[in-house]
């Protein structure tokens, strides 16, 4: 299954693709949240779906998309997790895995507008793909991994590098910014994904390939990096961990190259759709 949500910006209804086309199940009651993962919701939200079998009705055209999931406890990062981008950034390739938080308050929608923060003047893309959690997860092993997984997401991490690595402190400052974290169009079901192993990403802006890269090129594997994360903190049904992004980044260029107003950022993923999203600046 692909789960979407659709509306205006925090009163968003729940929907599925089916064959290219949005359509509303909001009938089917409650959100897309830690309460419907936690509770079997994907296995029932499939019976639902068959109990209504020609009866759905399509998500009105034009209508906002907004992020496949409601917000999160928490969006987990893997930084440096690509070989290539490690080495572009002139970073040493990690020994175990480098865990950073994103604010919830910065996900929003795959074709929301990415707004430069205030004062911000390195403003870079990261496509990655992204694992959600469907069941709590703490001290699992890398075989039981999969167990704990509803699906699967694209997200592009949005990334301040002035504030990132030239602000002291922890990469945060630099991740967490307003509209930072769009995802999706759609979140697919771990049935969805051939092969996790080998989901080609990509990124353009205004047209350009900057990345072009596939997870089988991973350092931690997403079983692992699953495992990994859950020696250190409970995961809760919805939580998001991005796995790390290609070469291609803008801070990877000489001189660097980074977003502006008016720019326009499309990614994709093998399974997972393609997002678009235009840049302007910060009003106040």
């Amino acid at each position: 299954m692909k789960l979407i949500r659709y509306g205006d910006s925090g009163h968003e209804k729940i929907g599925v693709q089916q064959e290219g086309v949005n359509y509303d199940v909001s009938a089917f009651g409650g959100d897309y949240d830690e309460a419907f993962f936690e509770n079997n919701g994907i296995a029932r939200l499939e019976e639902f779906i068959k109990a209504n079998e020609g009866k759905l009705i399509a998500v009105p055209e034009g209508a906002r998309v907004g992020s496949p999931i409601a917000r999160p406890s928490k969006i987990l990062c893997i930084g440096l997790n690509y070989r290539d981008h490690a080495k572009e950034t002139g970073a040493k390739i990690p020994e175990e895995p480098i865990i950073f938080m994103k604010s919830t308050t910065s996900l929003c929608g795959p074709y929301d507008d990415i707004v430069i923060p205030k004062n911000s003047t390195k403003t870079d893309w990261e496509v990655e793909f992204g694992i959600v959690i469907g069941k709590r997860a703490s001290y699992v092993s890398e075989a039981d991994a999969f167990d704990h997984v509803a699906g699967y997401v694209l997200h592009n991490d949005v990334s301040e590098r002035e504030f990132q690595l030239e602000r002291g402190g922890t990469w945060d400052k630099g991740k967490g910014c307003d509209t930072f974290a769009p995802i999706g169009p759609f979140l697919a079901t771990k049935d969805e994904i051939k092969d996790i192993n080998d989901v080609r990403l990509w990124l353009t802006v205004n047209g350009t390939t900057y990345q072009d890269g596939s997870t089988r090129d991973l350092i931690f594997s997403v079983p692992f990096v699953i495992s990994y994360v859950s020696q250190f903190m409970t995961l809760l049904p919805g939580d998001v961990i991005s796995t790390g992004t290609p070469a291609g980044v803008g801070l990877g260029f000489n001189p660097p190259i980074y977003l502006k107003p008016g720019d326009v950022v499309e990614l994709g993923a093998d399974g997972l759709g393609t997002s678009r999203q235009v840049v302007k600046a910060y009003q106040g």
